[in-house]
């Protein structure tokens, strides 16, 4: 929380103060950045191009990040990073790297069997289709692999498609159900080849009796035998009894089958981080339990996606300044101090501090906290790395002046 806020925050009550440090950690917005990855693909005979998002920050800390596989990959990029921001801003979400595959023969490598359709001169309408088991191989033992050696990653993976992609999606889930944690299939043609895709989710549904999967389905307003598959598809999972299998089936009735993607990506993640943000005073809009309750509660999600997730430097600040208003300058200053250990790479963690100590009268303490704001505000290219020397400048001048005095 930089200074820059601090008059407008002495004007507001405490709850009003609670609910606008709970909604906005910083005061500009971080963005990721995507780069352009080669692969000479063995298993599909060609070269591959990946897009490929990392999170703001990723180059300067040392974070590991669940991935985000998806199709399409040029096509849903944009929108996919910036939805995945907003919500990591708001603490629906993890921060995650996105691996988005651009197309090469695209019915070739989304469909699980090969279409016998027909063009009206008799020759087969999609020749190359069926290929979707050796893309899923090019994944498994080619890019899966590549992502992890390049990238910091954790052992946590999501896979979104839309159309062909959303029946690959569920064609890998039921194919290879180890591979990926997470599903989102966003209006997926399941109806392909007279629906002997559908058949096959029906089946694997019928006799699965355990899979540790979130899948998040979804259909804008489609109807047809796409519509139709889905609501088959729909019926099979309301009828499914396997242990460790969450499921979550959307009809966007207002949305077509071009515009459902960018909802069912914002919606799916939810699904999927079900149960991620902190819990929250009803009345207040506080942290509930303060950092004790925080960690306890982020012990419990580190259980549910399998690997050791810390409390989030911004939720830190956030239970900080709660003390802070709350007038329990003491607490506030031990949960600053925390972060400032867990999070010493941050800028942002060193202003919190040395503003609790300015507002206690300790701008003998504040200024070198706000000088290290500055050093890494300018060394990690900081959005707020303007405001962290605003501030620095104003606490050297205010403690050369007092000195002075003395």
């Amino acid at each position: 929380m930089t200074t820059l806020r601090l008059n407008l925050f002495r004007s507001l009550s405490v709850l009003a103060v609670l609910l606008l440090i709970s909604s906005a950690a910083l005061a500009q917005p971080a963005t990721g950045t995507v780069k352009r990855l080669a692969i000479k693909s063995a298993v599909l005979g060609e070269e591959r191009i990946v897009l490929v998002r990392t999170p703001a920050g990723y180059e300067t800390n040392k974070v590991s990040y669940p991935v985000l596989y998806m199709t399409d990959g040029d096509g849903h990029m944009g929108h996919t990073a910036s939805t995945i921001e907003f919500l990591t801003q708001n603490g629906r979400v993890s921060d995650l790297i996105v691996v988005g595959v651009t197309n090469t023969d695209r019915t070739r490598d989304l469909t699980p069997v090969k279409s016998t359709n027909k063009n009206p001169a008799g020759e087969l309408q999609f020749p190359t289709s069926g290929g979707a088991d050796n893309f899923l191989k090019f994944f498994e033992t080619e890019l899966i692999p590549e992502i992890e050696k390049q990238y910091r990653v954790q052992p946590y993976r999501i896979f979104a498609g839309h159309s062909l992609g959303g029946l690959f999606a569920i064609h890998a889930m039921i194919s290879k159900p180890g591979l990926f944690n997470s599903y989102v299939a966003v209006s997926p043609s399941l109806q392909w080849e007279n629906g002997e895709a559908l058949k096959r989710a029906e089946n694997f549904l019928k006799n699965q009796k355990e899979l540790k999967v979130t899948l998040f389905v979804s259909i804008g307003n489609e109807p047809g035998p796409i519509g139709e598959s889905f609501d088959s598809f729909k019926d099979a999972l309301s009828k499914s009894n396997i242990k460790g299998f969450e499921w979550q089936a959307e009809r966007m009735a207002d949305e077509d089958h071009g515009s459902v993607v960018l909802r069912s990506h914002y919606f799916g993640l939810r699904k999927v981080y079900d149960g991620w943000q902190m819990p929250r005073d009803p009345q207040s809009g506080a942290v509930a339990g303060g950092l004790k309750g925080a960690d306890e509660h982020y012990k419990k999600m580190s259980e549910k996606f399998g690997y050791a997730i810390p409390t989030p430097e911004n939720l830190i600040n956030q239970i900080g300044y709660q003390f802070l208003f709350q007038s329990k300058p003491e607490d506030a200053i031990a949960v600053f101090k925390a972060n400032v250990e867990r999070y010493p790479a941050s800028a942002n963690v060193y202003d919190s501090l040395a503003e609790a100590y300015e507002r206690g009268g300790r701008m003998d303490l504040a200024e070198p906290l706000y000088d290290k704001a500055r050093v890494l505000g300018e060394q990690n290219n900081d959005p707020n790395a303007a405001i962290y020397k605003t501030n620095y400048e104003r606490a050297h001048a205010k403690l050369k002046e007092t000195t002075k005095k003395q």
